[in-house]
């Protein structure tokens, strides 16, 4: 009898061990907890997102790329391959042409009547959204596991963190700047604490003026921006064909409605910043040339002399 029951353990541990290894070798969860399977690595992807085509090549896998999104313009290869769409509609017909086997979307982001359009039509549809700095590196990992790119896709997000944790090293002790970051002008709108851009300026030792409000993106009033005294303003708009873009230009169009508020700290010195937006808050593999520039700015706001 202690047998046979030695021998059924050895029996259950083995197909256990099996099924385990099927499991995390085909079924995924995704960033809305939807399950997917894969029989193996995805060979034929279609993307909806910029930072989505930038995780397939990061990876390893842009030859596996067979249709995009409009925006997706980074790396310049990207602009060769077939394009389905943009963030507001996406080409059903033409994503079903192109026969893939998985199409990565952006949770909250793409169209969900037309997700679900492809989720109808039998498509693999995993959807990513990184709200955090170690997102983004999970979501390279995950992107390489979908694509057979494993290796290189933890070399890349090892990379990300050995970056970002060596910032956060370097500014533990930085004293810290207010800063307002302006996402629109009209109406006035900013990102609170949940947003990526607040992990990247904390990774700085920044401090997001508004990080307690509720929507991710709020409407704020020049008075409240003047109330919190920021001493250094940031936004989009540095080229995107410049590495780590950041340029120092207080006479810039996107600045023009805080020229009056010359109380507040940032105006005095002239700390408004034009950062490249796409390695910002685009959620890809390049925030961390972002957050360099980002610090890189904040570094330079305490190293100024004092305003008279």
């Amino acid at each position: 009898m202690s047998g046979l029951r030695l021998r059924w353990r050895v029996l259950s541990g083995a197909l256990a061990g099996l099924m385990a290894g099927a499991s995390s070798a085909g079924v995924y969860v995704d960033d809305a907890g939807r399950r997917i399977e894969l029989a193996k690595p995805a060979q034929r992807v279609v993307t909806l997102a910029p930072n989505l085509t930038e995780f397939v090549y990061a990876v390893g896998a842009g030859a596996q790329l067979v249709g995009r999104d409009e925006a997706s313009t980074w790396p310049p290869e990207a602009n060769r391959v077939e394009r389905v769409g943009d963030f507001q509609r996406v080409d059903i017909e033409r994503v079903l042409t192109l026969k893939p086997d998985l199409v990565l979307a952006w949770h909250h982001g793409n169209p969900s009547r037309e997700l679900q359009q492809l989720d109808a039509a039998g498509l693999k549809v995993f959807r990513l959204e990184p709200q955090r700095l170690e997102d983004i590196a999970r979501a390279l990992e995950r992107t390489g596991e979908l694509l057979g790119h494993e290796a290189q896709a933890r070399a890349a997000a090892q990379a990300m963190r050995s970056d970002i944790e060596s910032l956060r090293r370097q500014y533990a002790r930085a004293t810290p700047v207010r800063v307002f970051y302006e996402v629109w002008q009209q109406p006035l709108m900013t990102l609170n604490g949940r947003h990526l851009v607040n992990d990247m300026l904390a990774a700085c030792g920044g401090v997001n003026v508004f990080a307690e409000l509720g929507a991710l993106a709020p409407v704020v009033s020049l008075e409240s921006v003047a109330a919190r005294d920021p001493q250094a303003f940031f936004t989009g708009g540095a080229s995107p064909d410049e590495r780590a873009a950041l340029r120092r230009d207080p006479d810039a169009p996107a600045f023009a409605a805080f020229r009056s508020l010359r109380g507040v700290s940032a105006v005095r010195t002239g700390s408004l910043y034009l950062l490249n937006s796409d390695e910002v808050v685009r959620q890809g593999p390049r925030v961390v040339d972002g957050a360099r520039a980002i610090c890189r700015a904040l570094q330079e706001v305490r190293s100024a002399p004092p305003s008279r």
